[in-house]
């Protein structure tokens, strides 16, 4: 009998895919929700590789963003595009449709 794969083990896969992972953040980001920005920044990172993979100031950066989505569900814009750019991806905007 074949192994089933778990929802998260095949979630890291796809994120390891730099498109797959825009588009996960684009959705994230769309619901506006901090814890899960959270979980998705978390989510990619582990697909990259873990947090260990990364230097210290992302480390720091990362660190902070975290602190900052679950106690206070703010975040400075310099810590989301620093990690965002460690992880090879960009923050972008785009005319809302009505």
């Amino acid at each position: 009998m074949p192994k089933s794969t778990s929802y998260h083990e095949a979630l890291i896969e796809d994120l390891k895919n730099p498109l797959e992972a825009a588009s996960y953040i684009e959705v994230v980001l769309e619901e506006g929700d901090p814890i899960m920005l959270s979980k998705a920044l978390r989510n990619i990172i582990e697909a990259q590789g873990g947090i260990d993979k990364f230097s210290d100031q992302i480390q720091q950066c990362y660190e902070k963003l975290d602190q900052m989505l679950l106690e206070k569900g703010k975040i400075e814009f310099f810590y989301l595009s620093t990690l965002l750019d460690a992880l090879g991806l960009q923050l972008t905007v785009k005319v809302k449709s009505n």
